[in-house]
């Protein structure tokens, strides 16, 4: 029996963290949220170049209007969410802490959409043409990384891909936000599989599931054929959604160290990216809303959202029925890879899967000892690293013993962390690291 035919596959690695709170959301099916006041749309929210204003203050626009044109082939437009008018461009919040400037349009309460794109027979139109229409839609990675989707979706001449997998392992705690638009609508999952393997010329199709979403499984699998999708169950490991490990777990191929998916003959997007391809491409609906987890012990009634782009998290924490005690930390996206933010302000973007609040008994903030040599974070490292030596070389400052020893692999995954019983902030060692060796190499 070949690898692809196991029932659960899995790669080398990882943990599974204690109690991941997805129970607290996972039966709560999407809810569409109430029309607010005003939204402040990061202008920036992909990797690359950020896009151009094509408004200003005082302009009327309408829902799925461009706002900001992408300046360059990395960077993605961005759209009105909503119809009304602008107020000029301000500063927020930003999910890494930092101001970032946004467009702030007051709505009209009509909710007006512009003329759609037109419908595109995806069976038929040009390579081109899809494209394109990815391109005009503005639609990115929306599993975290906000990558453009039509640069992912256009590899070099020379990378020969062969194999598209779709990432619904949704392997962070409290995050359901996939969970549930697989099980909702599986259709536009299956359906932007199948846009994407057109446009990369490829027939293996996946979508790897974690098998602790039977009911999604069951769903996708209920047409998955008619599109030559084939999906796959994962084992319940954390991070089994990392595109490494999604690519070792489905196909038993490694990417190269300092490669790319593509060098292994693979592209990975996320199911929600793959749902945004089919919204542009058959729909001519661009990339304004996407669902979000809005969860954690001391929310009220934790569930997933369909929140506009430009969304204050305020608000959104207001539609799940507010707290029932204090917070002690709010983290955009999930415990493992999000990130912690000062104050409220922050506002939904493109690649915003959760917003959680964890109580003030989960957000001690623990001292820091040495090393004692356990090996339990080289045990739980899925790319194979020694945590332990990559954090005393970097204590030391010896970055570049930190770069023979492959830091610039490290996931950021935060395993190593997790199971660190010295509380090492390993992390944060790692992405130190990487930030020197980066200033370094352009000296």
């Amino acid at each position: 029996m070949s690898k692809n035919s196991r029932n659960v596959m899995s790669f080398d690695g990882g943990i599974h963290p204690a109690g991941d709170g997805k129970s607290l959301s996972a039966g709560s099916p999407v809810r569409k949220a109430p029309l607010l006041d005003r939204y402040a749309v990061v202008i920036s929210e992909s990797v690359g170049k950020p896009p151009k204003p094509v408004v200003k203050a005082g302009d009327e626009v309408k829902k799925h209007q461009l706002i900001a044109e992408a300046d360059g082939f990395v960077s993605a437009n961005l759209h009105a969410p909503t119809s009304g008018k602008v107020i000029g461009i301000v500063d927020v919040q930003g999910a890494m802490g930092m101001p970032v400037p946004a467009i702030q349009i007051e709505a009209d309460g009509k909710d007006e959409a512009a003329e759609p794109m037109p419908a595109l027979d995806w069976r038929c139109a040009p390579v081109s043409d899809l494209l394109k229409r990815i391109t005009d839609c503005g639609v990115v990675g929306m599993g975290g990384a906000a990558f453009p989707t039509h640069v992912k979706l256009s590899p070099p001449p020379e990378k020969e891909v062969d194999t598209l997998i779709l990432n619904g392992a949704e392997c962070e705690p409290y995050l359901t936000a996939d969970h549930r638009l697989m099980l909702e609508n599986p259709g536009a999952v299956l359906e932007g599989a199948a846009i994407s393997a057109k446009i990369l010329g490829v027939k293996n199709i996946y979508i790897g599931v974690e098998v602790n979403k039977v009911d999604a499984i069951e769903a996708l699998n209920r047409n998955a054929a008619d599109f030559g999708v084939r999906v796959v169950g994962l084992k319940v490991q954390y991070p089994q959604g990392s595109e490494k490990q999604l690519i070792k777990a489905i196909t038993d191929r490694e990417v190269p160290t300092g490669g790319l998916p593509m060098d292994a003959h693979c592209v990975v997007q996320n199911v929600g990216t793959a749902a945004a391809v089919a919204d542009a491409v058959c729909r001519g609906i661009p990339l304004v809303e996407r669902i979000t987890t809005v969860t954690g012990e001391v929310v009220k009634n934790p569930g997933n959202w369909l929140l506009k782009l430009g969304t204050p998290v305020i608000e959104a924490i207001r539609f799940a029925g507010g707290v029932t005690a204090e917070p002690g930390k709010l983290i955009m996206g999930g415990p493992m890879m999000g990130f912690a933010q000062k104050n409220f302000d922050v506002t939904i973007c493109k690649n915003s899967s959760g917003v959680l609040l964890l109580p003030q008994s989960e957000s001690i903030a623990y001292g820091s000892a040495g090393c004692i040599r356990c090996g339990r974070c080289v045990e739980g490292c899925p790319m194979n690293l020694v945590p332990c030596l990559l954090g005393n070389a970097i204590e030391a400052e010896r970055f570049e013993l930190a770069a023979q020893n492959h830091v610039m692999d490290c996931l950021e995954c935060g395993s190593c962390a997790y199971v660190c019983p010295a509380h090492r902030p390993l992390v944060q060692h790692m992405r130190r690291a990487k930030a020197e060796i980066r200033k370094q190499s352009k000296k």
